[in-house]
């Protein structure tokens, strides 16, 4: 058997002909004169060229197409839908659906939204609505922070992000984030884990172009809460990766790290696609007190073009008792991805320690 034969289906098959059957399946039920034929044939016209989020557009599109019905008694048909449906990412062409023909009625589409990311995510629909009215769409998300709903809770959050992936930046927040600072405020010791890696990565999407103003917040914020501080370590996780003092000084780590680090080491020294190296170093205390330590490594990835792209990774934080040491080890296999391809030659391997690279290694990759 081959590795294809192997690999994971793709992302957009999601929305294959079997699942596209099932919508017309539950439509019907809940709705007898839908035209399930009229759908399919509308939903599967070139759907084999489609990506998953033209897949789910498509789905939103074809829907339309065929319910003879205002917007108002569409939405009551399709709030009978969203229970109905098998998959929470196939459920998100219903909020697209709002966002797609709601754009008349803000508050009957704010209410289809706030329903629908119960089942799946508004996340992408809430934005169209952000782009057309982002001041009356931010004072609803902000009563969305309180909501007992952590789904709705985190659509507050997840919906304002400047740079969400796979939807357009929301250039307005991007520019002046404090638009968005007081949703982030409300939900900053949220119990909910779900809710607090969205205000997490929505900070960190900050960082990317305001990184003084999230320090600023979360220095301003009581880190004894112990979900707030989980929020500051996970949101300024890009400014640790890249050393700043002021980022590590908040999870504690902002000292220099006096340790030495002993036999760096990769192995296998030499490597090809599809196999693992493993990264190899003992830490050792140089002072009697206790030390807070960020660990991270980074790996020069050769380019094309004979040059190298460096490329951060977590590796561990850590309490080093006094004269103390510790044996740290990670494998990582070298493979491609659709960011990344491998070209031939030297890597070099650089380990940091609170934000100062102390020791360094490399390993060939033969293509």
């Amino acid at each position: 058997m081959s590795s294809n034969d192997t690999a994971a289906p793709a992302l957009k098959e999601i929305f294959n002909a079997e699942r596209l059957q099932h919508i017309a399946d539950e439509m019907s039920a809940v709705y007898p004169a839908f035209k399930a034929k009229a759908f399919l044939k509308h939903a599967q016209d070139g759907l084999a060229e489609l990506s998953v989020m033209q897949r789910m557009a498509r789905v939103s599109e074809s829907l339309h197409a065929v319910l003879p019905l205002d917007y108002e008694d569409s939405l009551e048909v399709l709030f009978e839908l969203a229970p109905r449906l098998n998959s929470g990412f196939v459920s998100m062409c219903l909020p697209h659906y709002v966002a797609s023909y709601g754009g008349h009625a803000f508050d009957t589409s704010m209410d289809a939204l706030k329903y629908f990311t119960t089942f799946g995510s508004s996340e992408f629909a809430i934005r169209y609505f952000l782009r057309s009215d982002l001041e009356r769409s931010l004072e609803r998300m902000h009563d969305w922070t309180r909501d007992e709903n952590h789904h709705v809770r985190r659509l507050a959050s997840e919906g304002s992000r400047p740079r969400l992936p796979w939807s357009f930046r929301l250039e307005a927040v991007q520019a002046d984030p404090q638009l968005a600072a007081g949703i982030l405020d409300r939900l900053k010791a949220d119990e909910s884990l779900y809710v607090r890696k969205s205000v997490a990565n929505h900070l960190n999407d900050v960082t990317k172009v305001h990184p003084e103003w999230v320090l600023d917040t979360i220095e301003g914020w009581s880190l004894e809460n112990k979900h707030t501080a989980w929020i500051a370590k996970h949101a300024l996780r890009s400014l640790i990766k890249q050393g700043d003092v002021r980022a590590l000084t908040v999870i504690g780590a902002g000292a220099k790290a006096e340790v030495e680090l002993l036999n760096v080491r990769v192995e296998p020294a030499v490597v090809r696609l599809g196999e693992a190296i493993t990264l190899s170093f003992t830490v050792k205390s140089m002072v009697a007190h206790e030390q807070r330590l960020v660990i991270d490594y980074a790996i020069e990835y050769v380019k094309a073009n004979g040059g190298v792209s460096r490329k951060v990774f977590k590796l561990k934080t850590l309490a080093l008792a006094g004269f103390g040491t510790e044996v740290v080890r990670r494998n990582q296999v070298i493979k491609d991805f659709t960011t990344r391809k491998h070209f031939a030659g030297r890597h070099g391997v650089q380990v940091m320690v609170n934000g100062e690279v102390l020791g360094s290694a490399a390993f060939e990759v033969l293509i």
